[in-house]
């Protein structure tokens, strides 16, 4: 018998499936806890928490992780200088460090518009070659003509062996500038990647798994590992990805809306067809506009380890996420009486750092640059045991700008009340300590004046209600959710009715299954084995290729020429159906030949092709012909 694994990393959860090959059956499912900063733990967690008797016959691993997005969010990838050749406008408010523009670039018919400054690029690699791991480089119209892009990479290469990423090799679309920022952002994550690539492989062998290994992207399909090497940028947001992949799979649904609810946040996403709907202006993270196609995605900031905190006798849930209090009792015992203990501080200080469900606790990593004294004060007094804030503070008044500067440095974790604790206390979802759940719930309802199970319904009516909200703003566009909230809170004799089914997935979700329908009129599915779905998303998602190529009607005085433009490639014709002949030809073959290199199987590939036109009124010829391929296969399962 054989068997593939898949295996996502996410923020709060790593999980990790075994599924059948011969009838597709998820046969052993687990999940454990992610562990920072070094995720290999919390995968060796999951991967022992398998039956061991199904990895010696495991031929296919499929993983995907939050590595990438964490490292642009936290701002921790490695040191990267940007080379630019054209007429650059750089944004005010940009946030590259190390960069040069110099003169060059090529018009939008591939036309040298400016020679090469490589002198100049030459004296700029020289003086950062010791100072970076790596450049990008981007050029104008490189997507037309990537000769100069080609021609530093080379320069680059030969002065300092560096890993060089042209802008041309991420993306076909138009705008420079963002193509220099997606490069600049992929040559930040390469080393990352690839260490945790091969950290991988690495226990792939000491387990003695003989298995091809693929690593999902953005855009829902998987890519060989050495594309994904080279092209990291490409498995940010592969998380949701893998969510609406494995909702898909799980509930055999090729149409349908997908309602992820994870530690941090929730997410909302679309597969029609067994196509992922995508966003076309590009991926945006931590505020960067890249070129990377990824899913199209509603997120919210409210998820299961959301912090749930009290001021002026309200709730508020979020944004932060926190170890829930539940969980953390499990490992440390010891916050059971300090919650029996626990002071309600002063009305007027209430914040949320500041309150009496909350500890804190060192996260294991070291501080890596100097601290501040109040900084230092405070990071001595939490140690490896929780302790609250008036453990920390003493006699002192709290400061908790301090506590916020050593959370985003991840010094330290928060321990707190959440969605996850009020679910224990309602006895809808009872995997962790219960006990201390009930505890902390009893404090917080004393001070919002209700009942300690008012309380908690009330979160979860929270919970489910965002769920519901976030869904609609996915589906009608450009509607506020602050406007949906109106509809679905409001008494007006009517609700949203969807024609296509909500699947739901996540660890505790399978308690707002009937929450979730009362707010809308849909058929909302939890399927079997909801818990993983993202695993089983790492592992089942399709190959799939898009390839663009632009053919352009170029007139200068009587001569007429028909420009192919193609993955870096120009090609001139006499005539557009000679073009068009060859677009099509070359298209399909660059879509096979992706299917082969990537270990997929390249003799079972469904290819669609897009043709769009424009032209002009009386012009019997296309000014532009755009042909789209989109290949879809499915990976091979023998290594």
């Amino acid at each position: 018998m054989q068997y593939s694994m898949g295996i996502d990393a996410g923020g709060t959860y790593t999980d990790a499936v075994i599924i059948r090959d011969s009838d597709g059956e998820i046969i052993d499912s687990v999940k454990a806890r992610t562990t920072y900063p070094n995720l290999l733990t919390g995968i060796q967690n999951a991967l022992d928490g398998l039956d061991q008797e199904y990895l010696k016959d495991v031929k296919l691993v499929s993983v995907s992780t939050t590595l990438s997005t964490n490292t642009i969010l936290e701002d921790t990838g490695y040191p990267v200088a940007l080379i630019m050749a054209g007429d650059y406008v750089i944004p005010e408010n940009h946030s590259v460090d190390n960069y040069l523009i110099v003169e060059g670039g090529h018009g939008p018919n591939g036309e040298e518009l400016r020679k090469l400054d490589i002198d100049s690029v030459g004296e700029f690699v020289l003086r950062n070659k010791d100072k970076v791991s790596a450049f990008a480089i981007s050029s104008y119209f490189s997507i037309r003509n990537p000769e100069h892009e080609l021609e530093i990479k080379e320069l680059i290469k030969e002065l300092t062996g560096l890993p060089c990423v042209c802008g041309h090799e991420l993306s076909q679309d138009l705008g420079a500038y963002n193509r220099g920022i997606t490069a600049y952002l992929n040559a930040q994550l390469i080393p990352i990647t690839d260490h945790f690539i091969e950290t991988i492989i690495a226990e792939m062998e000491r387990r003695n798994i003989k298995a091809r290994l693929l690593m999902l992207k953005c855009d829902g399909s998987v890519v060989g590992i050495d594309e994904a090497k080279e092209k990291p940028i490409e498995s940010i947001f592969s998380g949701p990805a893998a969510s609406l992949v494995g909702a898909a799979y799980l509930s055999k649904a090729k149409t349908c809306a997908v309602i992820d609810v994870g530690g941090t946040s929730t997410d909302v996403s679309m597969i029609e067809n067994e196509l992922p709907e995508l966003c076309e202006e590009g991926a945006v993270v931590g505020g960067w506009q890249t070129k990377v196609k990824a899913i199209r995605m509603e997120t919210s900031a409210m998820g299961g380890d959301s912090h749930i905190w009290i001021k002026n006798q309200k709730p508020n849930i979020g944004p932060r996420r926190v170890i829930p209090i539940c969980v953390a009792a499990t490992k440390y015992p010891s916050i059971l009486e300090k919650l029996k203990t626990a002071r309600v501080p002063s009305r007027m200080l209430l914040s949320d750092n500041i309150q009496p469900t909350k500890f804190f606790i060192r996260s294991g990593k070291e501080p890596t640059s100097e601290l501040s004294p109040s900084e230092k004060e405070i990071f001595e007094r939490i140690g490896d045991e929780p302790v609250s804030i008036n453990g920390i503070f003493l006699d002192k008044l709290p400061s908790p700008a301090f506590l916020n500067s050593l959370i985003k440095k991840r010094l330290i974790q928060a321990i707190g009340f959440t969605p996850t604790d009020a679910l224990h206390v309602l006895g809808d979802y009872t995997e962790w300590n219960t006990e201390a759940s009930n505890i902390a719930a009893t404090i917080l309802s004393r001070m919002t004046h209700q009942s300690k199970m008012e309380f908690c319904q009330e979160v979860k009516n929270e919970v489910a209600k965002n769920m519901a909200i976030y869904l609609m703003s996915y589906l009608l566009r450009n509607v506020e959710p602050e406007d949906i909230r109106k509809v679905i809170e409001g008494d007006f004799h009517t609700k949203f009715k969807l024609d296509i089914p909500v699947v739901l997935l996540g660890g505790p979700v399978r308690a707002y299954v009937e929450d979730v329908r009362a707010l809308i009129d849909a058929d909302v599915i939890l399927p079997e084995h909801s818990e993983v779905g993202n695993a089983a998303g790492a592992l089942v998602g399709k190959g799939i290729k898009r390839i663009e190529i632009l053919i352009k009607n170029v007139r200068k005085k009587s001569k007429i020429s028909n420009i192919v433009f193609a993955m870096g490639q120009r090609k001139i014709f006499q005539t557009h159906p000679e073009a068009l002949e060859y677009a099509d030809k070359l298209g399909r073959e660059l879509v096979l030949g992706y299917m082969k290199e990537a270990g997929l199987d390249a003799e079972d590939v469904r290819i669609e092709v897009t043709r769009n036109d424009i032209t002009m009124h009386g012009d019997s010829l296309p000014l532009e012909t755009k042909l789209i391929f989109v290949g879809i296969g499915t990976p091979k399962r023998d290594v």
